[in-house]
């Protein structure tokens, strides 16, 4: 069947060229006039949908063709079109840059999806030059449909007339010229963007962040112009899912979800709810018992920045040990592997508790430790399937493991981007956890495979 669906990806020449206050300020300003639009993040990206959300008022939703089989993403993507009338796709990294041989770059993305690119300049002390970048993008890949620019930290009025000039000398539309406000930067730190859950607070500086971007990018951008552009996409041919939903809930799994643990993909989430899960959430920071569940699932995040909080809810952690040992299904990625050790080491050498379920610390570094994408393979049985079971992840962390580096590891990695091959992982009784990401929509069977072993538990605990 056919689906025609508005569609437009914001695109950059660059990492930190301006695509994330861009695409948050674009969605506010649509908001604002009344315009529902739904948001992707091209790759494996956890914080810049929190802030698309925020601005659209709708989760934000990611387009991978790692993490998820190309061949999916077509229907995937109208799925989660359901109830919005524009789609903002927000590039990754430089418009060509992706995993290797470009997979799951931003231009991938576009020309899976048939939808024009808008190019983002940062022209801060660039003149004419800009126009020769916008040229050579435009004509690196013509199956990829370049449309226009939008420029960057202009910083005058003549500034900004050379620019046009330049543009307009290569026939290249100029959607919209953006002024250096310093004061309209995202705040960061060592994974890139803080995440929304920490911004939320009473005073708010999230929401008020977004509203100054949405009034700035709205007074700056052709809104009419870009609305135009993305309703000439054509159709999208996809098929249909006719898989059955389950009639009854067949098991309660524990989410972890509070400013420690955010790193979830919302359809990775609905897979698990499709195939019979009903979510709880709870806080590891918060709550000093657990839900009433079946499993836990404990998901990426920051850990190290609460890990005093996280260390003095010891009715929590021994909880959750005592479960786990007791052979509760428990599954935990990055963050949430961090926090099954015995102690976590922050930034500053502090050294704090945690549920002591694996042996070993995790240890900040101030050095990238690990990111790509990866092939995981299963050594061994475990929650997620049988040996031998092949998933697509993702890995990026500061983190690194001190002590009881010997002990067997139920995965063996593979990266994607130079082959290298290692051990990973820890796996004791129905506990698995490592530093992979994964995205349950790309592997459905280890969804099934997590529901199955928390049903079972819930029957014969």
């Amino acid at each position: 069947m056919e689906r025609q669906i508005p569609r437009l990806v914001i695109a950059a020449t660059q990492s930190g060229g301006g695509k994330t206050t861009l695409v948050t300020g674009l969605l506010a300003a649509w908001r604002a006039k009344g315009v529902a639009v739904q948001s992707f993040k091209v790759g494996p990206d956890y914080i810049d949908p929190g802030y698309h959300q925020l601005a659209s008022g709708r989760p934000g939703m990611n387009l991978d063709t790692w993490l998820t089989p190309k061949e999916k993403l077509p229907a995937t993507f109208v799925r989660e079109m359901e109830g919005a009338e524009l789609a903002l796709i927000e590039g990754v990294m430089g418009l060509y840059d992706g995993g290797r041989q470009g997979i799951s770059s931003t231009a991938e993305i576009a020309k899976l999806l048939d939808a024009s690119v808008v190019l983002v300049i940062d022209a801060k002390s660039m003149g004419a030059s800009a126009a020769a970048i916008a040229k050579g993008f435009r004509d690196y890949d013509k199956e990829v449909t370049l449309a226009g620019v939008i420029l960057n930290r202009v910083g005058s009025d003549t500034h900004e007339t050379m620019l046009r000039e330049a543009m307009a000398d290569i026939d290249m539309p100029v959607f919209g010229v953006l002024r250096r406000q310093e004061g309209l930067q995202m705040p960061e730190r060592h994974l890139g963007l803080i995440p929304v859950e920490e911004r939320s607070g009473e005073d708010k500086l999230a929401q008020k962040a977004v509203e100054a971007i949405g009034k700035a990018v709205g007074a700056e951008v052709d809104l009419n112009a870009l609305l135009s552009l993305a309703k000439k996409a054509s159709p999208l041919e996809i098929g249909l899912d006719s898989q059955a939903k389950p009639a009854r809930k067949a098991c309660r799994i524990g989410l972890a979800k509070d400013e420690a643990f955010s790193f979830y993909y919302p359809a990775s989430l609905q897979v698990l709810e499709d195939m019979g899960a009903e979510l709880i959430p709870f806080s590891p920071l918060e709550d000093e018992h657990l839900p009433e569940v079946d499993g836990l699932i404990i998901g990426g995040g920051f850990p190290e920045m609460f890990a005093e909080k996280l260390s003095a809810n010891v009715s929590l952690r021994q909880e959750i040990k005592a479960q786990a040992l007791a052979g509760m299904p428990v599954y935990a990625e990055c963050g949430g592997y961090m926090y099954l050790m015995e102690s976590l080491r922050d930034f500053a050498g502090r050294e704090y508790d945690m549920a002591g379920i694996f042996a070993g610390k995790a240890a900040m570094t101030d050095k990238l430790q690990t990111v790509g994408y990866i092939e995981a393979r299963m050594a061994e049985d475990t929650v997620l399937g049988p040996r031998g079971t092949s998933l697509h992840g993702h890995e990026f962390h500061f983190s690194l493991e001190e002590g009881e580096t010997d002990s067997f590891r139920p995965y063996e990695f593979t990266r994607l981007r130079n082959g290298h091959k290692y051990q990973a992982g820890r796996k004791l009784g129905q506990v698995l956890g490592s530093y992979l990401h994964l995205h349950f929509a790309g592997c459905p069977q280890a969804a099934r495979a997590f529901v199955e072993a928390c049903a079972a538990w819930k029957e014969h605990p």
